[in-house]
């Protein structure tokens, strides 16, 4: 049993450990982001020095950023399609979730919470991957108690 509560000491450890660098990383990410915001800010025109992508002005992309930053939660691509005054089709739910899917793939920009619903990395919004697990419940791994069978009229003396 103490072998399992080392393990299991462990384990939280490094949970919380995980939990530490996602805070840290998520805090660079925003920190980057402002850093290049100021540089767009005072050289709009000049190309960026990273290797994160830039969103072209105007774009369904950029948009999309835009209204998620002003709602400040994930939103469902249908709402991101009516916020811009589009009609909800298939066409154009695959579209704006194709371009969009690809940022939340290189973990740039965007993150994707729920399915259909796209957060912004800069605002804490994760995709369920990043998130730390859940504590396991109360009592887990412990072995409870057999209950002594019910007592029967039957013989004792038969094995089966």
């Amino acid at each position: 049993m103490d072998e399992r509560k080392a393990i299991h000491e462990k384990l939280k450890k490094k949970e919380q450990e995980i939990q530490l660098l996602e805070e840290k990383l998520r805090a660079a990410r925003i920190y980057v982001q402002a850093l290049q915001d100021v540089l767009k800010m005072l050289h709009p025109d000049s190309p960026p020095e990273t290797g994160e992508s830039v969103m072209k002005s105007g774009s369904a992309v950029a948009k999309a950023r835009e209204i998620i930053l002003q709602r400040g939660k994930p939103v469902h691509i249908n709402d991101l399609i009516e916020a811009m005054g589009k009609e909800v089709t298939r066409e154009s739910r695959a579209s704006l979730t194709s371009s969009i899917a690809a940022y939340v793939r290189r973990g740039d920009v965007f993150t994707r919470p729920a399915p259909n619903t796209f957060g912004l990395a800069e605002l804490g919004h994760s995709t369920p991957g990043e998130q730390p697990t859940h504590q396991p419940p109360q009592g887990f791994g412990k072995i409870s108690p057999v209950p002594p069978p019910p007592k029967s009229d039957m013989d004792d003396d038969i094995p089966f």
